[in-house]
């Protein structure tokens, strides 16, 4: 009896299971999510000012972004975006949009305009940095990172996802040249687009 009573609990896992696996790659097959699409359009940095008398930074940077949404039925909710500013592997910046929370369709690009990120933060720069924050501010173009923190929930048809984060930060590694005029047009900034963008894949489940 109790040989019996284990070869149908054996069978009612096994088909549980089988079954879960086969929704779950048909629900993979039909939605087949693709990663969005971030790209710093604009970068204006109008100041960039390293005191070493007070080992203090002061910065104003305003960015312009695209995020684009290639899936045909996958919709993103974007709960936060806070937007991390990196120079020489040191934070110097971290700020948190107040734009409400948006829904991103299907097949939709949304735009996000003068994102700010500026103040003055104490950063400790060894020799080295210093001297390739002088090398940078003789060229007049900086290199800084800036990473993207997110809250998002994901809409698979009539099906949302709780919130949760991303996988990683998404890195966006800019060459931004100095400017002296907040209202121009060409800043000489090129179009970057951002890496390490994982909603629906995992990047360390290899």
């Amino acid at each position: 009896m109790s040989g019996c009573r284990f070869t149908c609990c054996f069978w009612i896992y096994y088909n549980l299971i089988l079954c879960f696996s086969l929704s779950f790659m048909i629900f993979g097959f039909i939605f087949l999510p693709q990663e969005p699409k971030f790209t710093i359009t604009n970068a204006t940095l109008t100041q960039f000012n390293f005191n070493s008398s007070n080992n203090t930074l002061d910065y104003s940077l305003a960015l312009n972004m695209t995020i684009r949404n290639p899936n045909k039925r996958v919709g993103i909710y974007y709960r936060r975006i806070q937007v991390i500013g990196n120079y020489r592997k040191k934070r110097v910046a971290l700020v948190t949009l107040n734009t409400l929370p948006f829904y991103q369709g299907h097949k939709n690009t949304t735009e996000l305009h003068q994102v700010v990120v500026q103040g003055s933060q104490p950063v400790k720069f060894g020799k080295r940095e210093v001297s390739q924050f002088t090398e940078e501010t003789a060229s007049g173009i900086y290199s800084i990172k800036v990473q993207l923190a997110l809250r998002i929930k994901a809409r698979y048809g009539k099906f949302t996802s709780l919130n949760y984060k991303p996988y990683r930060k998404i890195d966006c590694k800019l060459k931004v040249p100095l400017s002296f005029n907040e209202t121009s047009i060409d800043s000489g900034f090129k179009a970057t687009r951002c890496e390490n963008v994982y909603f629906f894949t995992d990047p360390d489940s290899d």
